[in-house]
């Protein structure tokens, strides 16, 4: 495989077709080596749009959703950023490139280790992993610039909708299957937020958070 030329197809026919269009985050992506951070057994998938497989049964979103979202929270290299779900790394490796710190939050100790190995591996010095629950953010160490929830939940916690400094924003995948919905929540004062819908994609289950109630009104 032509590792070059497959991450030059991701982009152009993956991610720049789904609306992004960021310079920055493009050129991003052309250099953060996407192959370092997906287990050995699925390196020649990389590329590909489609999940892959991490162990304890989570998954690497696709290329595309995983460009969108950070397309989406406009980055500033001063930020700080909390990620919920580190999986592999790759995501913190991407917000760390466009951002001043990143603590990424995540439930499997396997997962924490891989991603922790992956990061020191890309020489990534800005991010840090915790091996802990992400459902109820990090309030000690909040508020945080950025948020971003690297799997779908229910609905977002207001418990993390609250560690945003004003005018922070939180990027999530929101629903139930098979309509599942990316958001931005804005922090727009000390007690209000607003949310615009993005787009609709359908991802795995962040561990650790409430499922809804279908039946409550």
């Amino acid at each position: 495989m032509n590792i070059e030329q497959a991450r030059f197809n991701m982009i152009e026919q993956q991610i720049r077709p789904w609306d992004v269009l960021d310079p920055g985050v493009l050129s991003l992506l052309a250099v953060v080596k996407r192959e370092d951070f997906v287990p050995a057994a699925f390196r020649s998938m990389a590329f590909m749009d489609t999940e892959l497989p991490l162990p304890d049964g989570q998954c690497m979103l696709t290329p595309r959703v995983e460009a969108r979202m950070l397309q989406e929270l406009q980055l500033q290299r001063h930020e700080s950023v909390l990620e919920v779900g580190a999986g592999s790394g790759f995501m913190a490796a991407l917000l760390a490139h466009r951002s001043r710190q990143v603590i990424t939050l995540e439930i499997s100790e396997t997962l924490a280790r891989m991603a922790k190995d992956n990061l020191r591996g890309a020489a990534v010095m800005n991010a840090s992993v915790r091996c802990l629950d992400g459902s109820k953010g990090l309030p000690g160490e909040a508020p945080f610039d950025a948020i971003v929830l690297s799997g779908s939940v229910a609905a977002v916690p207001q418990a993390l909708l609250e560690q945003l400094k004003v005018g922070g924003r939180l990027v999530a995948i929101v629903g139930d299957e098979p309509v599942m919905r990316a958001r931005l929540y804005t922090r727009a004062g000390t007690a209000s937020w607003s949310q615009t819908d993005l787009f609709d994609t359908v991802a795995p289950r962040l561990s650790g958070f409430p499922e809804s109630d279908r039946f409550s009104f």
